[in-house]
Parts: structure tokens; C-alpha cells; sequence
């Protein structure tokens, strides 16, 4: 993806939302725009120097964000979970900790928060 292009993607998502996942598609469907993110294979705070696996992801959710341009907008977001490989325990990001030390907005971090705990 180009510079351009990251930046004007960027500024129509929420802040901070491109640290933590890739833009993986966009359709367009009559008047409703659907922006497709992945989380990104990168460790959660407090796992960096675990051994890890990516076991996927959790069920897609689908969240109304603000209209572009007359568009009805959702956010189709796919979180990813983890298996520490000597525990075998499954584990997932901490959106209270992404929210408290990141560029992500507050609202919108508590916003993630409330719908993936």
C-alpha cells in the first residue's frame, strides 16, 4: 500500500486503529460501506518473549461506525488469539492496557473493550 493511500485510510478510521489491524478488504453494498481488519500477528503485551502460535481468529464482529460521505460504515473486525506453546494456554489481546497506553482513542478503546472484554 502506498504512503498516500495508508495516511488517507488512516484518517478515516479511528486513531490508532492501523497499529493493531491490517485493512484486509473494503465492499461496497448499495449505501453501506464494509471495512474488513484483521488483528496483526503481534504479540500481546506480556507475551513478547513467549513462544507463541497464531490459532487464528475469533468470530468476526461488525461494528457501525460514522457515515463517509453519505455511506452507512461498519468495521468487520476479526481478533486474533494466541496458544503459548509450553502452557497451551489460549490467550488474546488486553484492550484495557492497549487503551491506557496507546495513540488509540479513549472512547474508541473502551469501545473495543466492551465488545471483546
Amino acid at each position: 500500500m502506498s504512503a498516500a493511500a495508508e495516511t488517507l485510510i488512516s484518517l478515516l478510521l479511528p486513531e490508532g486503529i492501523l497499529d493493531y489491524f491490517e485493512l484486509t478488504q473494503v465492499e461496497k453494498e448499495g449505501k453501506m460501506l464494509n471495512i474488513y481488519l484483521e488483528e496483526k500477528n503481534i504479540a500481546p503485551d506480556g507475551y513478547t518473549n513467549k513462544d507463541l502460535e497464531s490459532k487464528g481468529f475469533f468470530p468476526e464482529v461488525s461494528i457501525q461506525d460514522f457515515p463517509i460521505r453519505g455511506q452507512k460504515v461498519a468495521l468487520c473486525i476479526k481478533r486474533r488469539r494466541w496458544t503459548v506453546k509450553k502452557t497451551g494456554e489460549i490467550i488474546s489481546r488486553d484492550w484495557d492496557l492497549v487503551r491506557k497506553g496507546a495513540r488509540m482513542t479513549t472512547e474508541f478503546g473502551l469501545f473495543l473493550k466492551g465488545i471483546f472484554g
